[in-house]
C-alpha cells in the first residue's frame, strides 16, 4: 500500500510517545517538515511553579498580513492498558484503510493535515499569496494548559505576532467527517466545597456537629439549581458533582469535615463571577438555615465564547460542502479546548476528524478522512486568501 505524504507525517508524529508533558520528539518531526516548506520556526519552552516545563512551537510562513493560523497540540493522553490495544499504540499502524494509535483522532493526524495543506497551498501559489500562514502547536493541551497555548499567545503579542483568523484541529465530528464545526464552547467553573463540623463520638452527638448531613443538604440545594434554559447557540448550563468525600474509616466517630467537588459547564447567560455569586448564595442560605460553616474554593477555568456566524464560518462550511457534499452543523457542544485562549486574539473555529475514539483503546481515524481533511484545509486557505486579497 502506498502511503501518502500526509499519512506518513501522521505516522511519524504518532510514533513519538508524547504523553503530556513529554514531547518525545514530536515537535522535532513537525519542525523539520515545516522548515522544509520554508516556515520560520520558534521553539518555546515555558515554566511555572508546580507544573512541568512544556515545549511548544510557533511557525510562520510569510511576514505580511493577514495571518491565517492553524492551532493544535502534539501531546496525547496515556494509552491506559497497552495490552488491551490490538496494535502498538505508538506505531501508527494502518489496517483496512484505518490508521490506529494514540493521537490518530486527537489530534496528530489533523496536525499532519495542517502542515500538508499549507505545503500544497504555498507550492501552488508560488509563495506569492498576500499574507502569512502560521501553526501554533502546544504540548500542554491535555494537561494543566498553563505552559502551552496561553503563554505562546502572550509571547506572540510581546513579539508583534498577530493572527487574524484561526482553525483549531480538534476532533469535532460525532459520526462522519463534515458533521460539525465548533463555533464556540461553554465555560467551565469548578467548586471545591468543604463543610466544617465538630468531631466526636457517635454515641454522644450532642457533643459534636456532624458535617455530613449539612453537606448533603448543600449538595441537594445545588443539584436542584436550574441555571438557565440555554440560548440560541448553547445548551442549558449544568452543574454536576464529581466526588463526595469524608475519608473516615471509623464507624464510631463523627468526622470533623466533609467535602464535595462539582463542575459547572455554562453558557453566555453567566460569567465566572456571577456563577460564584449564585453558588455562594445557595450555600449561604443552607448554612444559615442549618447553622453550619462551609468553605468554598473556586477554580474559574474558562469563560464561554461564541464566534458569530459570518464570512469566516461560511468559508469553512463552503469548503466542507465542496469536498463532502455535506453541510456541517455549527455547534458549541462538548468540553473545552485551547480555542478558549485563542478567542481573545482573533475569531476561531474548530474542525477536525471524528471524535468517537479519542482517548479510547484503539484510537483511530480513517485514512480517507485524513486525506479529505487535508483537501478541506487546502480549500480553506485558497478561499481565505482570495477573499482577503
Amino acid at each position: 500500500m502506498q502511503i501518502s505524504e500526509v499519512v506518513a507525517l501522521a505516522q511519524a508524529l504518532m510514533r513519538c510517545p508524547s504523553v503530556t508533558p513529554e514531547d518525545a520528539g514530536a515537535l522535532d518531526v513537525l519542525q523539520k517538515n515545516l522548515e522544509e516548506t520554508g516556515f520560520v520556526c520558534h521553539r518555546l519552552t515555558f515554566s511555572d511553579e508546580g507544573t512541568p516545563d512544556v515545549e511548544n512551537l510557533y511557525a510562520r510562513f510569510g511576514t505580511a498580513g493577514p495571518n491565517f493560523c492553524f492551532a493544535g497540540h502534539t501531546d496525547v493522553v496515556p494509552v491506559g492498558n497497552a495490552d488491551a490495544w490490538s496494535v502498538d499504540p505508538f506505531n501508527g499502524t494502518i489496517k483496512d484503510g484505518t490508521i490506529y494509535g494514540r493521537g490518530a483522532a486527537d489530534m496528530k493526524a489533523a496536525i499532519a493535515a495542517f502542515a500538508t495543506a499549507s505545503k500544497r497551498f504555498i507550492k501552488e501559489s508560488g509563495e506569492e499569496f498576500a499574507g502569512s500562514i502560521s501553526l501554533l502547536i502546544t504540548g500542554d493541551e491535555e494537561g494543566p494548559a498553563i505552559n502551552g497555548t496561553r503563554k505562546v499567545l502572550d509571547w506572540m503579542a510581546e513579539n508583534g505576532e498577530k493572527i487574524d483568523h484561526c482553525v483549531v484541529g480538534e476532533p469535532t465530528n460525532p459520526q462522519e467527517l463534515g458533521d460539525m464545526v465548533k463555533i464556540g464552547r461553554r465555560g467551565s467553573f469548578t467548586g471545591y466545597l468543604t463543610v466544617i463540623g465538630t468531631e466526636g463520638h457517635v454515641a454522644y452527638p450532642h457533643l459534636a456537629d456532624n458535617p455530613v448531613p449539612h453537606l448533603a443538604a448543600m449538595v441537594g440545594a445545588l443539584d436542584a439549581l436550574v441555571l438557565d434554559d440555554g440560548t440560541e447557540h448553547f445548551q442549558p448550563s449544568n452543574l454536576e458533582f464529581t466526588t463526595i468525600d469524608v475519608g473516615n474509616p471509623a464507624t464510631n466517630v463523627i468526622p470533623k469535615s466533609a467535602n464535595a467537588t462539582f463542575n459547572i459547564r455554562f453558557n453566555t447567560h453567566h460569567s465566572l463571577d456571577s456563577l460564584e455569586h449564585t453558588v455562594r448564595g445557595v450555600l449561604d442560605s443552607v448554612a444559615e438555615l442549618r447553622g453550619c460553616h462551609y468553605e468554598l474554593d473556586c477554580r474559574k477555568n474558562s469563560s464561554p465564547f461564541l464566534t458569530p456566524e459570518g464570512d469566516f464560518s461560511a468559508l469553512i462550511v463552503e469548503a466542507i460542502e465542496k469536498r463532502l457534499g455535506r453541510k456541517p452543523e455549527l455547534s458549541t457542544t462538548g468540553g473545552t479546548s485551547d480555542a478558549r485562549f485563542i478567542k481573545d486574539f482573533c475569531p476561531v473555529v474548530e474542525f477536525g476528524l471524528i471524535s468517537q475514539t479519542m482517548h479510547k483503546i484503539d484510537e483511530r481515524a480513517n485514512v480517507a478522512d485524513v486525506e479529505a481533511l487535508t483537501d478541506i484545509y487546502t480549500d480553506i486557505l485558497r478561499s481565505y486568501f482570495v477573499t482577503q486579497g
